[in-house]
C-alpha cells in the first residue's frame, strides 16, 4: 500500500482532535465534532452556580427535617415465619412480601400473587439445594444455594414450608374458593334457566 508523502493519520500540533477518537458519540456526516467548552467561566456564572446550590442544599436540608427518614426494610413485619437461606454467592428469603432471590449481583423480587407455585430439589449427592420460583406466565428462576452440611436440607425444607403454607396457601385457597363459588353460580344460573 502507498502512502503520499506528508500525508498522516496524527493530527498536527496545536490542532483539536476531532472525530471518534476524541469523541465516540461522532458519526461522520451526521453528528458534527464536540466543541470545547470554555475553561473560563465568568465570575458572574459562578456565583450564579453557587446562590443555586446553596439554595438546592437548603430545599433539601428542610425536607430531611420535615420528613422523618423510613426505610421498607425497617416496616413492621407481621409475626410469621420467615425462611433464609444463603451461600456466599446465592441467598433466598421468603416472608410476609414474597420470595426474594439474589445471586451475586443480580436480584428479583417475587410478591405472592406473582408466584405460580415454588418447587425444591435436593440432590442425590452434593450440598447445592435448588429452590425454583414459577410464575402464571410459564417462566421459572432456579437458585442453588450451597448447604454446610446435607442435614441441612431437611432443615430448610420444613422451614420453607412453614412461610408456603402461611402466605402462599391463604391466597390459592381464596382463589379456588372464588373459582368454586362462580362455578356453582354458573350451574344455579343454568337450572334457573331450565
Amino acid at each position: 500500500m502507498e502512502q503520499r508523502i506528508g500525508s498522516s493519520s496524527q493530527p498536527l500540533k496545536g490542532e483539536p482532535v476531532t472525530g471518534a477518537g476524541f469523541d465516540p458519540a461522532f458519526i461522520p456526516g451526521l453528528t458534527p465534532p464536540a466543541t470545547e467548552e470554555p475553561e473560563d467561566t465568568g465570575p458572574e456564572d459562578a456565583e450564579a452556580e453557587a446562590a443555586e446550590t446553596a439554595q438546592a442544599e437548603a430545599v433539601a436540608a428542610e425536607d430531611a427535617v420535615e420528613e422523618p427518614a423510613t426505610d421498607d426494610d425497617e416496616e413492621e413485619a407481621p409475626e410469621g415465619p420467615v425462611f433464609e437461606a444463603s451461600d456466599r454467592r446465592a441467598r433466598i428469603v421468603a416472608d410476609h412480601r414474597g420470595v426474594r432471590l439474589s445471586l451475586d449481583d443480580q436480584e428479583c423480587e417475587f410478591r405472592w400473587d406473582e408466584i405460580g407455585a415454588v418447587e425444591t430439589e435436593s440432590p442425590r449427592f452434593g450440598k447445592r439445594f435448588t429452590i425454583t420460583v414459577h410464575t402464571p406466565e410459564r417462566r421459572w428462576y432456579p437458585i442453588e444455594i450451597e448447604a454446610p452440611a446435607r442435614s441441612r436440607f431437611s432443615e430448610w425444607e420444613t422451614q420453607l414450608d412453614a412461610v408456603l403454607d402461611a402466605y402462599f396457601e391463604d391466597e390459592a385457597e381464596d382463589e379456588a374458593e372464588a373459582k368454586s363459588e362462580a362455578r356453582s353460580d354458573v350451574k344455579t344460573d343454568a337450572e334457573d334457566t331450565d
